[in-house]
């Protein structure tokens, strides 16, 4: 088939700028669509924070980008290419927006003109390509912050020369953060206050640049079936089930996949002992490694659970917290990673000094420790409330830690449900997010654990031979495009 030209915009991308998932998936799915032969560019903010020697990013144009009532507003556009992908990468370069501490914020809280940073990467990125004379056949955005290229598109650029046929895709990452600011945003998007109604941009009288984005978009997607289905609801959908909804027809969901290159226990050199479905013995070596790394008693015969995780509310953590003292009465030890919500840092540092024979709380994140845990581990633990997709527990079935998580999102789509009866299974699911819901499932994965030694096997290697791929990920989203672009062919004609 046809090759398609692509242009990805978004706030982050690995290896030059990251804060979660979202760096991770866009690096991994560009490299993907340019393997599979597509003209893949990706437009991201310049920030300070990018070491641009080591990256080799020059700068090859200079750009007036119109920022409505504040006038045209003067950028630096330095280009270079991801590493092993070889992804044209455009950076967005205005240091009074981007060269400062942080992606998004500083010390938790979000910077304030958060609105006038992605509203002139948002248009920056279609000056690019006009620029350039680039006709995309469509424009993918990702989450809030470049949420207002849809709009933009079917507004200022609806007949421009370079991208009126252009058709545009939004992934919503995490339907929690929606980009919600003060009206007066409406006046440096420039496209007119008769857009400022509450099926268009208007959200409590503020501007909503997901909504925007979700009504202007061709097609929209997440990151997994089930939180496609989950968003059309209360309360997934924080406020805009409405605009959901009468886009149901145009969303679908995707699953992200993992990198398997990074995540592979065969070739970890992270880990205490490389190992693989067929010689486990490596995974004892792990789990000893871990104990004695973080003075737990060196058993081999205890089960030990593992978390790493943002410590905050999304992840279910509090549902640990009421739980976890009740956990460490059970014949078991308990190892967590992160950092999050300031009274977790005291709650968990408090119970580990209280149980060190049986808890250990690390504080931060460490990408080393969190191998280590993962490949020493007999169990993962992810308790979210919801779930777009998840990494860690992809990550947990590939090293054959058993996830317990609640069947939510990406986790529900991913992890299939130990089958008592069948043996069959690759990890263990709870369907409320409750603390005792928790509990018991970390119960029943303990007992089995002691009780049917056989049985966890079973499921370690079949966790094992499990594969959520990028190159699958890509072919879908290559469906996605190419069903965008004939659809905004078709409009326009």
């Amino acid at each position: 088939m046809t090759a398609l030209s692509i242009l990805m915009a978004a706030a982050e991308m690995a290896p030059f700028a990251k804060a979660g998932g979202l760096g991770d998936a866009l690096y991994s799915l560009s490299g993907a669509l340019a393997a599979a032969g597509h003209d893949v560019r990706v437009v991201l903010p310049c920030y300070g924070a990018i070491d641009r020697e080591a990256f080799d990013l020059r700068p090859v144009a200079s750009l007036e980008v119109p920022m409505g009532v504040l006038g045209r507003t003067t950028v630096t556009v330095l280009q270079g290419e991801t590493p092993r992908s070889q992804v044209g990468a455009f950076f967005i370069g205005h240091d009074p927006y981007f060269a400062r501490r942080g992606i998004y914020g500083h010390d938790g809280d979000g910077f304030t003109d958060n609105d006038l940073r992605f509203t002139l990467l948002s248009r920056a990125a279609l000056e690019i390509a006009r620029h350039m004379d680039w006709r995309p056949d469509v424009i993918h955005v990702h989450d809030w912050h470049t949420a207002a290229i849809p709009v933009l598109l079917n507004t200022l650029y609806r007949d421009d020369a370079v991208l009126s046929a252009t058709a545009s895709a939004l992934t919503i990452h995490n339907m929690l953060h929606q980009g919600v600011f003060d009206k007066s945003l409406m006046d440096v998007l420039g496209i007119g206050w008769g857009h400022f109604h509450s099926r268009e941009l208007e959200f409590f009288d503020k501007v909503n640049l997901l909504k925007a984005g979700m009504v202007h978009a061709t097609l929209i997607n997440t990151v997994s079936p089930t939180y496609a289905r989950e968003i059309l609801h209360p309360p997934f959908a924080y406020g805009i089930e409405g605009v959901v909804q009468d886009r149901a027809a145009d969303l679908s969901g995707i699953l992200n996949g993992a990198d398997y290159d990074e995540w592979n226990p065969e070739a970890d050199p992270m880990i205490a002992a490389g190992y693989s479905a067929s010689d486990l013995s490596g995974k004892i070596l792990c789990k000893k490694d871990l104990q004695r790394t973080l003075g737990l008693p060196e058993k081999t015969s205890v089960p030990l659970f593992g978390l790493v995780s943002r410590l905050v509310k999304q992840k279910g953590i509090d549902l640990l917290a009421e739980v976890l003292p009740r956990i460490l009465e059970l014949d078991v030890q308990f190892v967590i990673l992160g950092a999050g919500e300031p009274w977790s840092h005291v709650f968990f540092e408090e119970l580990a000094r209280a149980r060190p024979e049986k808890f250990v709380c690390r504080i931060g994140f460490e990408p080393a420790m969190a191998h280590r845990i993962i490949a020493g581990s007999d169990f993962f633990v992810m308790p979210s409330r919801f779930e777009p997709c998840g990494l860690t527990q992809m990550y947990g079935m590939r090293y054959g830690t058993l996830p317990v998580v609640h069947a939510t999102g990406g986790l529900d789509d991913t992890v299939e449900n130990f089958n008592e009866t069948t043996m069959e299974g690759t990890g263990f699911k709870f369907y409320a997010p409750t603390a005792g819901a928790l509990y018991d499932t970390i119960g029943w994965a303990t007992h089995t654990y002691y009780h049917n030694g056989k049985a966890i096997r079973t499921l370690m290697r079949r966790a094992m031979s499990k594969r959520f791929t990028w190159e699958e990920a890509a072919r879908k989203y290559e469906d996605l495009y190419r069903i965008a672009a004939r659809r905004k062919t078709t409009a326009t004609l």
